[in-house]
């Protein structure tokens, strides 16, 4: 059998990297998880994922979301600003989110085929859900409104109820609930949910609260934005839910562990996600910019259209996130691409402490109890942002894996998992 450079682990796992005559390690050699092999691929993978969570998040910490059209066209970047938008509806929009949370499922199959004591393993994973749900609903109430950690320690606990499915099962099932059952529920769900202020009146009162430097209005603005996306995203549970059954039959297929193995099963899911995002988005963009021709005007008219244009817009996400990973995996197969591409896995073995951190980042650059910047950068700023703090955080995470065997969020969480503090340096060997 081939041995496949993707799985195989690039650093030590007993007792950390070797730190002769004092000499530091180089962070890609470090693990954060001392006996339990670390599968470089899905590091990287999360790091990549996080730079589009990192953009599409400042753009509302940014305050831009929150402009009026005459407000955006105001700005001194607004022509470059919309070339920015349309790339990131396109690119980055849910691509990122749905990348990130086919990674979770994949981690979630991981764990579970650990060849461990099964009820003390899932006892425990069961406190690690738990204490994730805690760090996402104070990290949602208290700072960020937009928090996705208490989704997937929600329904990283559902799956637990899905372990005995097959990967294509679990694959069906996943794009049933993220792309049907929205479509299926529209009809019925929304009418049956409470009332909500308008689109432009929640922009105008978040903007306000978001701009003030008084801490309190800000944390009532972050709630009130909590509990009107909550319900007017109210499809988002089944986006999420839907990608983790989906990572899940990729993580126990084993897929993604022995990539080179199955080099042709990523080729194909390859050519069969890009041509399902490309006709998908095509259509859509057709339809949204009033395009002639017939395909178009049956989009834009009637129920059938309507049912269509609704399965597109769940479909062409979900098949452009997978495209990301195919590609993703494919190139990192190849020895010049993964020189470059495993410089990612520091951000994704402390993908935790990276998210937390892009929120501080964010309430401090942007909002009114930090520097107070706002929408005045644009869009343009937004990306010229994001760029920057992500080359900081990929710094400081080399650096910090190169001293520590966990990242400080991990740490913590790993603690409070195992009930006692956990061992945090590496132990120097001869």
């Amino acid at each position: 059998m081939t041995s496949d450079p993707a799985s195989l682990p690039r650093y030590p796992t007993a007792g950390g990297p070797s730190m002769r005559s004092g000499a530091l390690p180089v962070c890609t050699h470090a693990s954060p998880a001392s006996g339990v092999r670390r599968l470089e691929l899905l590091d990287a993978l999360r790091g990549f994922a996080l730079f589009g969570v990192l953009m599409v998040n400042l753009r509302s910490f940014s305050l831009f979301e929150f402009l009026t059209p005459a407000a955006r066209a105001a700005l001194p970047t607004a022509a470059w600003d919309r070339v920015v938008d349309m790339a990131m509806e396109l690119l980055v929009d849910a691509r990122s989110i749905t990348l990130f949370s086919l990674l979770f499922g994949v981690g979630f199959a991981m764990q579970m085929n650990r060849p461990t004591d099964k009820a003390d393993h899932v006892h425990r994973y069961v406190r690690r859900m738990l204490i994730l749900l805690a760090i996402g609903l104070v990290h949602a109430w208290l700072f960020w409104w937009g928090d996705i950690l208490r989704y997937y320690a929600v329904f990283g606990l559902a799956l637990l109820a899905f372990t005995r499915l097959s990967p294509r099962m679990l694959a069906l099932l996943g794009v049933f609930v993220a792309v049907a059952m929205p479509v299926l529920l529209q009809p019925v769900l929304p009418a049956l949910l409470p009332p909500q202020a308008s689109t432009a009146q929640s922009a105008a009162a978040a903007l306000a609260a978001f701009g003030s430097d008084q801490w309190s209005t800000v944390l009532d603005g972050n709630f009130a934005r909590d509990a009107r996306m909550r319900i007017a995203v109210w499809w988002l549970p089944l986006f999420v839910f839907g990608r983790l059954l989906i990572g899940m039959a990729i993580g126990r297929a084993g897929v993604l562990q022995r990539s080179v193995e199955y080099r042709h099963f990523w080729r194909h899911l390859l050519y069969a996600s890009l041509a399902t995002s490309l006709v998908a988005t095509v259509l859509l963009l057709l339809r949204d910019h009033h395009a002639a021709g017939i395909v178009a005007g049956w989009l834009q008219s009637g129920d059938a259209g309507k049912t269509v244009v609704r399965l597109l817009r769940h479909i062409a996400p979900l098949a452009q996130g997978v495209f990301y990973m195919a590609a993703f995996v494919l190139l990192f197969q190849r020895a010049a691409w993964r020189h470059w591409l495993r410089k990612l896995a520091p951000m994704g073995r402390m993908a935790l402490t990276n998210y937390l951190a892009q929120t501080l980042f964010g309430l401090g650059l942007f909002y009114g109890i930090g520097l107070g910047i706002g929408p005045k950068l644009g869009l343009v700023g937004v990306a010229a942002c994001s760029i920057a703090i992500f080359a900081l955080q990929a710094v400081f995470s080399c650096w910090w894996l190169a001293r520590f065997r966990f990242g400080p969020a991990e740490w913590l969480w790993r603690s409070l998992v195992y009930g006692r503090p956990q061992p945090m340096r590496w132990l120097a060997t001869a």
